[in-house]
């Protein structure tokens, strides 16, 4: 037995930003553009019902660093670096004797280059704050240690790739944790586009559509092409990693986490891409291979993306700290959890102050007026702002909220999420219900509103 074998498990976070659940085979989507991905779901734990706590860049990556909510951290917007106190997936590996390291975009510090002491605890750093500035599809500049700014050949996704295979290359005599944040296939800021690899575009435009967005439009036909030509070179990076890993005999003692920070509405349900209750902006994939995972199924239980953390540190054999407000999801892998929650708690920012839960069935959403969502982190008062059946109306395409039909249902959701919010460290707040609708009363669709 080598002495790798005998080591904790190496970890590695596969990451991607702003990715849709749906864009995966796993998830029913028809276009092949996940083949690696959907291997390693089967093979491995396929996490199915997997949420972001923060469907904006900053706080969910806070978020995913601590175990902790976003107003927790602080960081509950983005341009608000991550407190130097804060305890992050980094230095706990370091204490545990982990080589740790972080390659991509980081945006939880407030310049580029990013100082040392805004880097979460990483050892080995090749990043960017905002790689989405630093960068462009085929001009991938990121600083290292030293703050030198290295220019990576190849796409973006790929002079990632390389970069991650080369550390990993280079690092096999110690346990590593590896945490590799990709920009795609979040859109390219100043052209607001979503540039692919040069002929991916042409592949899938005019394919496949979701049906939310099919029925609601924005900016899918516009943009779908090019996203899922980013999301088809994603999943060849990760089948390219994974091919590193085989050819170097790490596999069997290799945990990989792949997930995304949020995902994407296509102008659908605001002016922008995210910062909603919907699924469009809050359902990412996420699955999970290696020690503990291979061989796990399909998890159908409620994760958030505060649950990732715990879950790694708990399957490389180290504590997890009492001031994570996740849990890992391990003793739902083993079939051993008795009291996994039934529903997740989302906190929403910089669009509006709104707070949303979800259960399997239900999704409840308040809004805050009158809170500034910049520099409110919160509010004391909320008014009841949408209920979905996601049973009868998966794509959210009918709000119930004040159907007289529904208030029980109402009151059981707002209870819900209150005792989420108190959980998450916030104060109990007060809900206006919304106004009431009597029955037979009909209500407009949100088609109906977008035609």
């Amino acid at each position: 037995m080598s002495l790798q074998s005998k080591a904790r498990p190496n970890v590695i976070v596969f990451f991607t930003d702003q990715q849709r659940w749906d864009t995966t085979g796993v998830h029913g989507n028809p276009l092949d553009l996940t083949p690696n991905f959907d291997r390693m779901a089967r093979e491995g734990t396929h996490v199915r019902y997997s949420f972001t706590c923060q469907p904006v860049c900053g706080p969910a990556r806070a978020s995913l660093q601590t175990g902790r909510y976003a107003t927790q951290v602080g960081c509950f917007r983005n341009g608000i670096a991550l407190p130097q106190s804060s305890r992050t997936l980094a230095h706990n590996f370091n204490e545990a004797g982990y080589q740790t390291a972080y390659i991509g975009k980081w945006h939880l510090a407030d310049t580029d280059p990013v100082p040392a002491e805004q880097r979460g605890g990483y050892q080995y750093w090749l990043g960017a704050n905002a790689l989405e500035f630093t960068s462009e599809p085929y001009n991938t500049v990121m600083y290292d240690n030293d703050n030198r700014p290295v220019k990576l050949p190849g796409y973006r996704v790929d002079a990632q790739t390389d970069a991650a295979i080369r550390y990993i290359d280079s690092h096999q005599s110690n346990s590593f944790f590896l945490f590799i944040s990709y920009i795609e296939p979040h859109f390219q800021n100043h052209v607001d586009d979503y540039p692919p690899p040069d002929g991916y575009r042409e592949r899938y435009e005019g394919r496949w559509i979701p049906p939310d967005l099919a029925a609601l439009g924005g900016t899918a036909h516009q943009h779908l092409g090019g996203y899922y030509g980013m999301v088809k070179r994603l999943d060849e990076a990760l089948g390219r990693l994974r091919d590193a890993l085989k050819s170097l005999n790490l596999t069997d003692n290799t945990i990989v986490l792949f997930t995304s920070d949020h995902a994407c509405h296509f102008k659908t349900r605001n002016s922008e891409y995210k910062r909603s209750c919907h699924e469009s902006s809050i359902r990412v994939p996420t699955a999970l291979c290696g020690p503990g995972f291979d061989g796990g199924g399909q998890v159908r239980e409620l994760v958030s993306l505060v649950d990732l953390p715990p879950t790694l540190l708990d399957a490389a054999g180290l504590p997890v700290p009492p001031i994570m407000q996740g849990r890992s999801i391990l003793p739902v892998v083993r079939k051993t959890a008795t009291d996994w929650p039934d529903e997740v708690f989302v906190q929403i920012s910089e669009a509006q102050v709104g707070r949303s839960v979800r259960t399997h069935r239900w999704k409840y959403t308040v809004n805050a007026p009158g809170q500034n969502p910049i520099s409110d982190a919160g509010s004391d008062h909320y008014v009841e702002e949408s209920l979905y059946d996601l049973e009868h109306d998966p794509h959210e395409l009918r709000n119930l909220i004040g159907w007289e039909s529904h208030r029980e249902v109402c009151d059981v959701m707002q209870a819900r999420l209150i005792r989420r919010m108190i959980e998450a460290g916030e104060s109990a707040p007060r809900i206006q219900p919304a106004p009431l609708i009597p029955s037979g009363q009909r209500r407009v669709s949100q088609v109906e509103l977008y035609r």
